[in-house]
């Protein structure tokens, strides 16, 4: 007896009590780099990039019709395709993925497209910068999120896992007392973090924005805030950052930050006869710290849609 092919037509799996709420679907953390051989000096671009598609899917979950399911594989055909001429910046072309998508599927009305930028530096030997070899950047990520609702486009940049450290210009004084403190006031202490920032840009201005320029800018502003401010407070820190970034940058509408404080205490070597003048640290990783804020330009309201899938953030 010879097997019943199984059928592969569209049914539908019906409920009296459960409807399809929020779906996306698509390929993540395709792995893409870029060499521009533009004579002999090269430069490369290291993109991980996720798509997700947004729209009339319905009939793909409930029946299993895949009519309007552009594959996972496609969209990551797509991202590799578009890269041959060039991929500019994360938010550029996080925004011709989704310029694509939206314009080549009647059925596909929005997305999610991210991606992650990771830096090569040019090796540097005996005769000076060496035209097409590059070793890897520290584990800082500059990182773009796009989402699209129809002809409504939202971009938030940032910068993930910029760590830094000042060995002194920070205090913590003056917090509660009560039964539970054990915490002694710091008047000269390390303060380190490992810096997640992100911001939202004017829709209106966004396709204009130089965006390497303002990734620059923004990351200067963070770095030289920290080292300059005497900070009485891991917030107070944040707060001024913000404070610059909004004022210096009209582009941008509001700005986010997430920072561990990365705790470094003082070790007590009594024990051994010893002082310990602020020069010996026990440097925790956890429990730790978490300040997390969001600054917005005055008068212009926060874009929730912007955040609905910023990951790891308030």
């Amino acid at each position: 007896m010879s097997a019943t092919t199984p059928s592969t037509e569209p049914y539908e799996i019906a409920s009296e009590v459960a409807e399809l709420g929020f779906n996306q679907y698509g390929k993540a953390e395709n792995h893409l780099v870029h060499v521009r051989r533009d004579g002999d000096v090269h430069e490369i671009t290291d993109f991980t990039v996720s798509s997700q598609l947004r729209g009339d899917f319905a009939r793909v979950h409930t029946h299993g019709d895949n009519a309007h399911c552009v594959a996972t594989d496609s969209q990551k055909n797509t991202i590799f395709s578009l890269a041959r001429d060039g991929v500019s910046t994360p938010e550029e072309f996080a925004i011709r993925l989704s310029d694509h998508f939206t314009s080549t599927y009647a059925w596909v009305t929005g997305g999610r497209w991210q991606v992650d930028q990771r830096s090569w530096e040019r090796i540097v030997t005996d005769d000076g910068p060496h035209d097409h070899s590059f070793v890897r950047g520290g584990k800082e990520v500059r990182r773009t999120v796009v989402q699209r609702d129809g002809d409504e486009l939202f971009v938030v940049s940032g910068v993930v896992d910029l760590t830094v450290l000042k060995s002194s210009g920070s205090a913590f004084v003056g917090f509660v007392t009560d039964k539970y403190r054990t915490l002694a006031d710091a008047t000269d202490r390390i303060m380190s973090t490992d810096v997640t920032a992100w911001w939202h840009y004017d829709p209106a201005r966004v396709r204009d924005v130089d965006h390497d320029a303002v990734y620059a800018s923004v990351r200067r502003i963070i770095l030289t805030e920290f080292a300059e401010l005497h900070s009485l407070a891991l917030q107070q820190t944040l707060w001024a950052m913000a404070v610059r970034v909004i004022e210096e940058h009209e582009e941008i509408n509001e700005i986010r930050f997430s920072c561990p404080n990365n705790h470094h205490f003082v070790v007590d070597l009594s024990p051994f006869g010893q002082d310990n003048p602020n020069v010996v640290f026990y440097a925790a990783d956890r429990p730790y710290g978490l300040i997390e804020a969001s600054i917005v330009r005055k008068g212009v309201p926060s874009e929730p849609r912007a955040w609905d899938s910023v990951p790891a953030f308030i």
